[in-house]
């Protein structure tokens, strides 16, 4: 009889993890497909398609899996390198999904041992990572040590993706990257300035967010800071997730008619960040910013 049930559980865990490793596959197929559905509709000079109408969510916070498939669907991959700055757990991360299901080469960073701990444990395991696995690294990074963090583990020159979301000095950070030059940004802002002003949060190594019930109200940069910045470093603003956290750049070298430069007004619709505009910056506008 215990032979018998132990049988029936065997059984059923691997029926389980055949059915996961079905799902994996499923996923990576399902992407590959829509990734040459975006490549067909751009060559037959289709409309373009909206970012609200591409986004899921596979391992990002929100819909910032799919946007990154159609941006590199319609311009294309060089190296399939990226950098993540601030990834987490490198589960729930931008950079994860290419990894996992498109076969990218990353560098992932965060401050947390723990997190470092987790990512390192999730990709010497997973079936598509396990061969060869994302550079995890453990590093509380700023101004200074961001190019030498980045080049010490090989990535200099052009890569396809940054990710930057630190919650913090992330204006800062990207005006001093310079040891790579992304083809790609996509990095976090703070959308209670709405469209029209450009702060950030003076810089400080050991810079500590304040947080409230909704989030990061005290940290970062408006979008209008970047959308400057971006210009100074050859990058254009494609678009935003839908309730406007994160910003997508385009290098200013890769022309694409379906990813052109947008007004950053257009971004704030969403009753999240009106939200965010009318309710929280009251409670953080007095508080120490540079206008930048």
């Amino acid at each position: 009889m215990i032979k018998n049930f132990l049988t029936k559980r065997l059984d059923y865990i691997a029926q389980l993890l055949l059915r996961s490793k079905y799902l994996i596959i499923s996923k990576s197929i399902e992407q590959l497909g829509l990734s040459l559905h975006y490549k067909q509709l751009y060559q037959q000079g289709s409309n373009p398609l909206a970012f609200s109408e591409v986004g899921f969510r596979v391992h990002s916070q929100n819909e910032e899996d799919g946007i990154l498939l159609y941006i590199f669907s319609l311009i294309g991959t060089t190296n399939k390198k990226c950098v993540e700055i601030c990834a987490g757990d490198g589960i729930e991360c931008n950079t994860a999904n290419l990894i996992i299901n498109h076969r990218w080469i990353g560098l992932l960073c965060d401050g947390r041992q723990e997190n470092v701990e987790n990512a390192k444990r999730l990709y010497s395991k997973h079936p598509d990572t396990k061969y060869w696995p994302p550079s995890i690294t453990c590093q509380w990074i700023t101004a200074k040590n961001v190019n030498q963090i980045i080049a010490e583990d090989g990535f200099n020159g052009e890569i396809d993706l940054l990710s930057l979301d630190i919650d913090g000095i992330d204006y800062w950070l990207w005006k001093e990257i310079s040891c790579i030059s992304p083809r790609v940004v996509v990095l976090e802002f703070n959308h209670l300035w709405g469209p029209d002003v450009s702060v950030t949060v003076p810089y400080a190594d050991d810079f500590k967010a304040e947080f409230t019930q909704y989030g990061s109200d005290y940290a970062g940069a408006s979008l209008l800071a970047f959308v400057k910045l971006g210009k100074e470093k050859g990058y254009r603003l494609v678009g935003t997730n839908a309730i406007a956290t994160n910003a997508f750049f385009i290098r200013e070298d890769i022309v694409c008619s379906w990813l052109p430069e947008i007004d950053p007004a257009t971004c704030f619709g969403h009753p999240r960040a009106q939200f965010g505009m009318k309710h929280r910056l009251p409670g953080v506008k007095d508080k120490k910013w540079i206008e930048v």
